[in-house]
């Protein structure tokens, strides 16, 4: 059986790779007990500001095994979004990990074909694929099959690659062998919490999601507050600027997934373009992009609240 454990685990990692996934980890499904305390504390000082599905299914969030019944492993991987290009200088700034086709199509595709690999290969396994959509801490698994460490930005690093990629999970009824954790390189470096523009780390290691530009720019959806006006640093869609200043993220390297290259359009866009921009090119430029999300409304009410 440790054998076959063994066999598993490497034709499942191989199998991963040849998808095009940059690393496959994998943990045991357990309740996780340090995130636990964690995650209550944060959504007791209300950190997830108007995102309610934060405080759903809470057990589930900690619990593999409540979420995907008989469940044994959670595989982490993670894909590279890192782009060859950059936008222009001066303009309108989208995060980007949303220049190209919406990820979760591109990874659900991904994990399908994997899912459909191990039922081949290996037999009756059953299990569910996720994809930053449903209540599973993805963060803590890939940090917990040893994918990397949670940086002071709150998002998950690798000494090779930095952290310009997606993670998903499939979680499966099969035993396989475990990955062990990896240390902590953040040391005493700062970098983020200085260079976030509206102060959203409030302490190493945790964010508070209500202040984040992402959160104002994509999930709220009533008026953007005055009081946060000039300190967007000109993001109309998300924000990089705590990935952007990482000393690890000098290690990043263009992906080669042609799914995640950019609209031709997008990236020579400029202020005036931006300020411009009428329903039919939002539909032309973002048709298969996760920006679709904001809708053209709230893209245009974006682009107003920097603009005035």
């Amino acid at each position: 059986m440790i054998e076959n454990k063994s066999k598993y685990t490497k034709i499942i990692k191989d199998e991963a790779k040849r998808l095009g996934f940059l690393s496959c980890g994998i943990s045991k499904a357990e309740f996780l007990e340090t995130e636990a305390p964690r995650l209550e504390k944060w959504l007791n000082q209300n950190m997830n500001g108007n995102m309610q599905y934060m405080e759903n299914h809470f057990d589930k969030r900690l619990d593999p095994t409540k979420l995907v019944e008989d469940s044994k492993s959670v595989i982490s991987l993670l894909l590279n979004y890192y782009p060859k290009d950059s936008q222009v200088d001066n303009t309108y700034k989208v995060s980007k990990y949303a220049y190209g086709n919406d990820y979760h199509h591109v990874i659900k595709g991904k994990l399908k074909a994997l899912t459909h690999f191990i039922q081949e290969e290996i037999g009756a396994v059953s299990g569910r694929a996720f994809v930053d959509s449903a209540p599973v801490l993805d963060k803590a698994w890939a940090a917990k099959s040893g994918l990397g460490w949670i940086g002071k930005h709150s998002n998950l690093l690798t000494q090779q690659v930095g952290s310009f990629y997606f993670i998903a999970e499939l979680i499966i009824d099969l035993d396989l062998e475990y990955d062990s954790i990896t240390t902590d390189h953040c040391g005493t470096c700062t970098a983020c919490i200085d260079a976030c523009p509206t102060q959203a780390i409030v302490e190493p290691y945790v964010v508070d999601g209500s202040k984040c530009i992402s959160y104002f720019t994509i999930e709220l959806k009533d008026q953007l507050p005055n009081t946060m006006k000039g300190q967007f640093d000109d993001w109309i869609f998300g924000c990089d600027v705590c990935q952007d200043v990482c000393p690890w993220n000098k290690f990043s390297k263009p992906h080669n997934e042609p799914l995640f290259n950019p609209h031709p359009e997008l990236l020579d866009m400029t202020k005036k373009d931006w300020e411009e921009i009428t329903e039919d090119v939002f539909k032309k430029v973002f048709q298969k992009s996760a920006v679709k999300r904001t809708k053209f409304s709230g893209l245009q009410r974006n682009i107003d609240f920097l603009k005035e």
